[in-house]
């Protein structure tokens, strides 16, 4: 069994500004500082939990870069808080779960399929994995309303999050 933990793997989450006032706003990077990933070596199967709490804002991204020094830590702070408490409801849904039903062989890489627990909803995704740079990486489009979070929205809404994010999981391969 092959176990994997923020010490060794990285995960990910991209959200995206949009609306009116969007110019205003950051598309931004968050880390996962807490999880677990446990693969069996000879079935495949995957199983992993990530702490809810555990995101912390990892920077701004602009042209699909970081931008480092943007963001005050007053801001990042109050932009943690509000992805814990408002969004995520971390104290009633502390754990995010995936655990895969199926994988298959896809080129160079997998495709995953499992059941991802968020929010208190389970519903079935799918995930491609590829191999890059000695690493496995596995991505996944989320849609929030998909799983009973409503994207973030500020300023009468003229400001918000939008309801697709991206997850972006990377492993030792």
């Amino acid at each position: 069994m092959a176990s994997f933990d923020a010490s060794t793997a990285e995960c990910f989450v991209f959200t995206y500004k949009e609306g009116m006032l969007s110019a205003l706003a950051h598309d931004l990077k968050h880390r996962v500082t807490a999880f677990s990933v446990e693969i069996d070596d000879s079935t495949r199967a995957i199983e992993a939990t990530f702490d809810a709490s555990s995101l912390v804002v990892e920077c701004v991204m602009k042209d699909g870069a970081c931008v480092v020094g943007t963001l005050k830590d007053s801001h990042r702070a109050e932009i943690q808080r509000n992805v814990v408490k408002d969004i995520l409801h971390a104290k009633k849904h502390p754990n995010i779960r995936f655990r895969s039903s199926r994988i298959e062989p896809e080129g160079e890489g997998y495709k995953i399929v499992g059941v991802l627990s968020l929010h208190g909803v389970d519903r079935e995704i799918e995930a491609v994995a590829r191999r890059e740079d000695g690493r496995l990486i596995a991505e996944v489009e989320l849609y929030q309303p998909d799983f009973g979070i409503k994207p973030y929205r500020a300023m009468m809404g003229t400001l918000k999050i939008k309801p697709a994010l991206h997850v972006r999981l990377s492993l030792p391969a």
